[in-house]
């Protein structure tokens, strides 16, 4: 498990370029002193506004990612965005198959796995998104389901790959049900995950991949995730949109 957290804010499709600045204004000073220096925070705004948001952080220490790629590097692929479109304007992480995507936009594994080795090939921080819906848990297939989006959507990575990948549980069964994922549950999704990495590449290998979790995080639940052995950070929403909801997520 890694020593540091890696806190990912997911700002979906929100905010203008005015309200992007108007967060980063906000939110700054308020982790400047944060109480654990040594945690990655990443902020993921749409792509329209990568380039205001790069300019905003710039000497701030907050990381730059983007919510989805292309597994192109160029062509005439309309609408899409390259990892090199994204390197370009500042970006050093990418959410790739987030359970949105999955859902809305019929991604797949296979799909997932082009965009990860896309993501590497360009020289970004891939965070890979995992996780079981509110049928699949209650048909008890949660094991399978994260082994099977883990095996197929890391085909072909290497040992030596593995320090530029994360991966993000996201209980989606827990987004917007009402019902609630406990430290504790989190913690045994990722250990069947981390499990799944060790008889891959080995233990320490696996032992050093962050493992995020992303099911409704908020201020009032991200100290007890924090503290969790097995969960390695956060991959945060909603509160993210607030200034003081996600500095206070930061500042855990």
């Amino acid at each position: 498990m890694s020593s540091k957290k890696m806190i990912t804010a997911n700002w979906k499709m929100y905010k203008t370029t005015s309200a992007a600045k108007a967060f980063f204004g906000a939110f700054l000073p308020l982790i400047q002193g944060r109480t654990h220096p040594e945690d990655q925070v990443v902020v993921c705004p749409g792509f329209p506004l990568l380039s205001v948001c790069a300019e905003a952080i710039r000497g701030s220490g907050v990381m730059l990612g983007a919510q989805d790629l292309f597994w192109e590097a160029e062509g005439a692929w309309t609408g899409e965005v390259s990892g090199e479109m994204l390197t370009s304007v500042g970006c050093t992480h990418v959410l790739i198959g987030h359970s949105e995507r999955r859902q809305h936009f019929h991604e797949t594994n296979h799909s997932v796995n082009k965009k990860l080795k896309a993501a590497l090939q360009a020289g970004l921080h891939a965070i890979v998104c995992i996780g079981e819906s509110l049928k699949e848990r209650e048909c008890d297939s949660t094991d399978w389901v994260l082994k099977r989006q883990y095996l197929e959507g890391f085909e072909g990575i290497e040992p030596g790959q593995m320090p530029r990948i994360s991966i993000a549980y996201e209980p989606c069964w827990a987004i917007g049900t009402g019902r609630t994922a406990t430290p504790q549950i989190a913690a045994d999704a990722h250990a069947i995950i981390r499990a799944e990495m060790e008889r891959s590449f080995g233990e320490e290998i696996a032992h050093n991949v962050e493992i995020l979790y992303g099911g409704s995080v908020r201020p009032d639940n991200a100290r007890a995730l924090m503290s969790e052995e097995e969960i390695d950070g956060a991959l945060v929403g909603g509160a993210s949109l607030d200034p003081q909801s996600f500095a206070a997520i930061v500042n855990w």
